[in-house]
């Protein structure tokens, strides 16, 4: 039974979705094959492993997307009253409501995985295995749930799976970068050490190829991405309310993403808050990771403790005084360079939202064209507007090691190339970064 609702969900569901978007048929077809054929024959959720359960539970969010998603764009006031989608969705011989089985599906995980799809269950569990290389060295391997080489979609559009393999690939690269970084944060670590420095300029060079993928990505042909309509006007508009209070799927969930803006700082005061109201949608492990990162100094912090530079120093010194700082502790240099590289990337980063989300929504609202009535998309699903964006950028970018720019602009290149850089283990290497299953 679940191998059929996997490849129901796979095959058969996307060609539906695409069907009662076009109007040719009801969103009460989807709702008769899910109660007479599908969900009847599911077993109770503790009578699987904890692989088919995560299994399942992917699957299931793209039922429930697509369920909550019809219902709010016909039904009257259906987005004020989320719940009602479910409304007569049962499960298993037992008859458990929808989202009730849902929520015991994901308690049964055991990952603290909420009770709606999330970016874990819809991203890292769905998109197969990626890795990253750095010549013949595994840096990070970011494991999928599936063995079938698939990405589950809603409409089942190149755009979509792509769309999911690029922000995978990005969270496996962030995964490599906080690896490489975070154990230089430990107590009697050295930061501005030789080992120190080399994982510093590698972290550096994943940050630029990061970049490169969210650039490369905007820059190809609306066929070979994903063309920025059906981004707004179909594939976000499956991230709808299932209950009035839950939090939808999005790529601002990603935990690696979060975890280095604790690493590496983020001088914008509400930073933290807003990352908090986002826990409930984070996996127990990430939360985790995320508080106990929050709860260190970051590294550019703990770097100048080690160097007896004293808070607020670099700020007063002069050109002078910095040129003699950095060429007595020449690390500083390769430190600044890396929060350059993780400005730059966050800087991609909005222009890939501004590409696909803001600058269109911009130029429909001069037109008065209005916005989509189900998932704004004046905002991201977590709320963050363009403005809040822009602030983070100029934030990654004014970091604690920022006055150092007076005497180290010049020397920074403007783009920071992937040829011949040295890995932990010594060797001149080539950044990969590569979904293998």
């Amino acid at each position: 039974m679940l191998d059929g609702v996997g490849s129901w969900v796979r095959d058969e569901l996307p060609a539906l979705n695409r069907a009662i978007l076009a109007g040719q048929v009801a969103p009460g077809v989807l709702t008769d094959v899910l109660r007479e054929e599908l969900l009847p024959g599911l077993p109770r959720p503790e009578c699987l492993d904890r692989l088919d359960a995560q299994r399942l539970l992917v699957h299931l969010g793209f039922v429930g997307a697509s369920v909550a998603r019809h219902f709010q764009q016909r039904t009257p006031a259906g987005k004020d009253h989320p719940r009602q989608a479910f409304e007569g969705l049962t499960v298993g011989a037992a008859q458990v409501p929808f989202l009730a089985y849902f929520a015991a599906l994901a308690d049964h995980t055991g990952t603290g995985h909420c009770h709606r799809d999330s970016y874990a269950s819809l991203v890292r569990w769905n998109v197969g295995t990626v890795q990253v290389r750095l010549g013949d060295e595994l840096l990070s391997t970011l494991p999928g749930i599936f063995d079938d080489g698939e990405i589950r979609s809603y409409t089942g559009t190149g755009g979509e799976q792509r769309f999911f393999a690029l922000v995978k690939r990005s969270e496996a690269v962030e995964l490599a970068v906080n690896e490489l970084l975070a154990p230089l944060g430990a107590d009697g670590a050295r930061p501005g050490g030789d080992e120190a420095v080399l994982r510093v300029r590698t972290a550096t060079i994943l940050l630029d190829a990061m970049r490169q993928l969210f650039v490369t990505f905007a820059g190809l042909p609306a066929e070979q991405s994903m063309p920025a309509e059906h981004f707004m006007d179909v594939f976000r508009q499956f991230a709808v309310h299932w209950t009035p209070d839950d939090i939808p799927p999005s790529g601002a969930l990603d935990p690696e993403a979060l975890k280095r803006d604790f690493l590496l700082g983020v001088p914008a005061a509400d930073y933290e808050a807003h990352v908090r109201g986002l826990f409930p949608a984070l996996l127990s492990d990430e939360r985790a990771m995320i508080e106990a990162v929050m709860a260190r100094p970051s590294l550019p912090q703990h770097l100048l403790a080690t160097l007896g530079v004293a808070d607020g120093a670099l700020a007063t010194a002069s050109p002078a005084e910095l040129r003699r700082l950095v060429g007595r502790e020449p690390a500083l240099a390769d430190w600044y360079t890396l929060l350059t590289a993780h400005a730059r990337a966050s800087g991609a980063h909005l222009m890939l939202s501004k590409k696909f989300l803001f600058t269109p929504q911009n130029r429909r609202d001069a037109a008065g064209q209005g916005d989509q009535p189900l998932v704004s998309n004046r905002a991201g699903t977590t709320g963050m507007t363009e403005t809040f964006l822009q602030r983070l950028t100029r934030a990654r970018r004014d970091h604690l090691l920022a006055p150092l720019r007076r005497v180290l602009a010049e020397d920074i290149p403007t783009k920071v190339t992937t040829d011949g850089v040295r890995s932990p283990s010594g060797p001149q290497a080539q950044a990969t970064v590569t979904l293998v299953a």
